[in-house]
């Protein structure tokens, strides 16, 4: 494969690897915010305000570094992807112009108001303000995930050969795609789960350091609930996801499990380690070792405990009893559509109206598997399977012992005797940076899983990308690495130096 388009991945991935470490915080403490602020409301107690005022001055110093690289990656798609950009930019465009002008603007006409505006407004209308900033907040991501849940399911959309482009035949069904409200629904609860897990390490620290003990078991209460509540939305929403991605995406549900021969009564992957050696087609052990749950893919997949899961080799070789196409008539098919593609832009500049529809005719007919035409070998169909697999189960691991933490948490908050267990503050600590990974864990499955595509069955990776000089997308790849690498340093170097500053900083809060 060309070296411009592999570093123009390697770039984008940079990109949103990095981005994405800022997000999450953003999406769920803007709402702990909200909450701690409603309970100043309600109470009209000072140690809440001061409560409040404290995680704001987090929230807004990862707020404001996070918008930098949002900007820098919806910026790549014109410089690195202008293939797909022209594809699919009348879609594509749309939810992010929208993201733009409401959702962003909403969160950043109040951040004003919540962060300036104590003793300005009144208390309502600063709850108010706090609270649509959160909303917008989340509104951001939805419309932002609406736009990638398209390129994983592309609906409401047609193709139209005279400029070979999609355009939208129906706003509603790309925006309600399962595919992007699914995404939508895990990928915030991943954030409310890490954010949940960023209170409680903070909040640990202190308690460890025998400082602001009071703000910071209330502190520690309110990330262990939030964190309770929104990893059960988050184990609800994965299984949504898991059940959408079986049926729009099923080469990545047989890479994120390691199934080769799809089964009945399909099992669940608990742990398991790979087979290097695999590959389709042969006889060899898919694991070299694995513990697996009987019965639970095929209910998680199908709802049924008795339904069929593909795996690889019945999407690659096709299965006839099952209604699977094989990859290479897929792939035969894709080439027809291609080529009519090309016939009808002859015929039209030709002005042979007969020959335009001819070709208009085979391209419709075709066009459901029109990026398999430019696949050399149904191999390249095949996304990279070990690290699919082990970043999911990853993922899932993590996100169970995170719903035990937070239950520990909470019990031994409620029972006031969590001083008692320090072991367990220091996992809080811990845990903080094993959010991240989880998180980062679950996008390398929704992106890798989905290789080779940009847009499902549509366009793969190669052909998305721009034609540029492997050096000079070398050369902006480091320097972002730079960039966002000193941005991180600096985000982390302000956090710590607030965190160090503690509830102290308001004077209202008592050190005890």
């Amino acid at each position: 494969m060309d070296l411009s388009i592999d570093w123009s991945r390697a770039q984008f991935g940079l990109t949103a690897i990095y981005h994405f470490l800022f997000v999450p915080l953003t999406l769920g403490l803007s709402f702990i915010v909200a909450i701690m602020e409603s309970i100043y409301v309600k109470t009209g107690k000072q140690e809440w305000r001061d409560i409040t005022k404290f995680w704001l001055t987090l929230f807004g110093i990862n707020f404001a570094i996070g918008v930098a690289t949002g900007i820098i990656m919806e910026f790549e798609f014109g410089t690195n992807w202008a293939n797909y950009s022209w594809f699919v930019g009348d879609i594509f465009g749309a939810p992010l112009a929208i993201e733009g002008i409401v959702a962003f603007f909403l969160e950043a006409t109040f951040f004003a108001v919540m962060f300036f505006g104590w003793d300005r407004v009144s208390k309502r209308f600063h709850l108010v303000s706090t609270w649509l900033v959160a909303i917008g907040s989340n509104l951001s991501a939805f419309w932002i995930l609406v736009a990638n849940g398209w390129m994983q399911y592309p609906v409401g959309t047609i193709f139209n050969p005279d400029t070979a482009r999609n355009e939208m035949a129906s706003f509603i069904d790309v925006a309600l795609s399962p595919v992007a409200v699914s995404k939508f629904l895990h990928t915030v609860a991943s954030g409310y789960v890490i954010s949940a897990l960023f209170v409680m390490g903070v909040s640990a620290w202190y308690l460890l350091k025998g400082k602001y003990l009071i703000a910071a078991k209330k502190s520690l209460v309110i990330g262990a609930s939030f964190g309770f509540i929104t990893s059960m939305f988050l184990f609800f929403s994965g299984d949504e996801s898991a059940y959408q991605v079986t049926q729009k995406q099923p080469m990545k549900l047989a890479a994120m499990e390691g199934i080769y021969d799809g089964e009945h009564r399909a099992s669940l992957v608990a742990f398991g380690i790979l087979n290097p050696d695999k590959k389709p087609g042969d006889s060899q052990s898919t694991f070299l070792f694995d513990v697996s749950i009987p019965y639970a893919l095929s209910i998680l997949g199908k709802r049924d405990t008795q339904g069929f899961v593909p795996g690889i080799n019945d999407l690659l070789y096709g299965n006839e009893e099952k209604g699977i196409v094989p990859m290479d008539t897929r792939i035969q098919n894709g080439k027809r559509a291609v080529e009519a593609l090309k016939t009808y832009k002859l015929a039209k500049e030709s002005g042979d109206t007969l020959a335009m529809n001819e070709s208009r005719s085979i391209l419709e007919s075709y066009m459901q598997d029109f990026g398999y035409g430019y696949l050399d070998s149904k191999e390249q169909a095949m996304p990279p399977i070990a690290i699919t697999f082990y970043s999911f189960h990853l993922m899932v691991a993590l996100g169970s012992l995170f719903f035990i933490l937070f239950i520990v948490v909470l019990y031994l908050s409620m029972a006031n005797n969590i001083l008692q267990f320090r072991k367990i503050l220091w996992l809080c600590i811990i845990a903080i940076p094993f959010g991240y990974i989880a998180a980062e864990a679950g996008w390398i499955v929704a992106e890798v899983g989905r290789q080779p595509w940009a847009i499902q069955d549509l366009m793969p990776v190669h052909i998305a990308a721009t034609k540029l000089s492997h050096t000079n997308v070398q050369v902006s790849f480091f320097i972002f690495l730079v960039l966002f690498t000193t941005l991180l340093i600096a985000e982390l170097g302000i956090m710590l130096r607030q965190i160090k500053k503690g509830f102290g900083e308001h004077s209202h809060t008592p050190s005890y």
